[in-house]
């Protein structure tokens, strides 16, 4: 019996389906303030939004033991340790990864992409283990069919790395008539789609630099949220 093929369509999380900047940068700040390294503008704390942890800290002048011991830092900051003020009980202290919102629309826009009879897979440079405790935290993950992310170890960091692990999980096979297309708001979404073929959707409600989107090759780029089922849709058809 013939088998339907699949469209997938890989979902970014950070900037894309979750305003996660306020937690990302107060762990980061944390982080080297008790490392005694230097601050970054507010410019560079936003960069650290998408790539992985590690890269960021390498683009600062950070190495060698310094390096680990701030990446380790920082993961403890930014999912184990309840040290920063819960934006929505501020008599409580929660991990980085809490001070966090979903964009406004965004259930809305998964659940019609769902009717539609897409197939939703979160890939993200976040490590695993701290995107799934998030999006189970924000009701994420019942809005999706799976949840992809980097690794602890540092092997899988890189976005075409992630969505070549998501692929491997939910068995793409372009060949058999399987179709994707990527959705995120950094150059990192659009170029790790690219490396592995695929186009992607640039999302400008998030925290990309001004041009960046353009620049690396989005195939479109949407202004707002309730943009996004259509956006999916007719990249779909036109892309036949």
């Amino acid at each position: 019996m013939a088998t339907t093929a699949k469209r997938i369509v890989l979902l970014d999380l950070d900037g894309t389906l979750t305003e996660s900047a306020p937690g990302i940068i107060a762990s980061v700040t944390q982080t080297l303030t008790d490392l005694h390294q230097p601050i970054p503008d507010q410019e560079e704390l936003h960069r650290f939004i998408g790539p992985a942890i590690i890269e960021s800290l390498q683009r600062n002048g950070l190495s060698g033991t310094i390096l680990t011991e701030a990446v380790a830092l920082y993961r403890r900051y930014y999912s184990e340790i309840d040290h920063f003020t819960d934006p929505m009980n501020p008599q409580h202290k929660v991990p980085g990864c809490l001070v966090n919102s979903v964009y406004d629309g965004i259930p809305e826009q998964l659940e019609q992409l769902r009717k539609d009879g897409y197939l939703l897979a979160v890939a993200t440079c976040k490590p695993e283990y701290q995107a799934i405790p998030v999006c189970k935290h924000f009701g994420i993950d019942n809005m999706v069919d799976g949840i992809y992310g980097a690794s602890k170890d540092n092997s899988r960091i890189n976005k075409d790395q992630v969505i070549r692990y998501a692929f491997d999980h939910i068995g793409f096979h372009s060949d058999a008539g399987d179709r994707a297309v990527m959705v995120g708001d950094r150059w990192t979404d659009v170029d790790g789609a690219i490396a592995v073929g695929l186009d992607a959707i640039g999302c400008a409600w998030g925290y990309a630099e001004n041009g960046e989107l353009k620049q690396h090759g989005a195939c479109r780029i949407i202004q707002h949220v309730d943009e996004l089922e259509g956006a999916v849709e007719e990249y779909f058809k036109v892309s036949r």
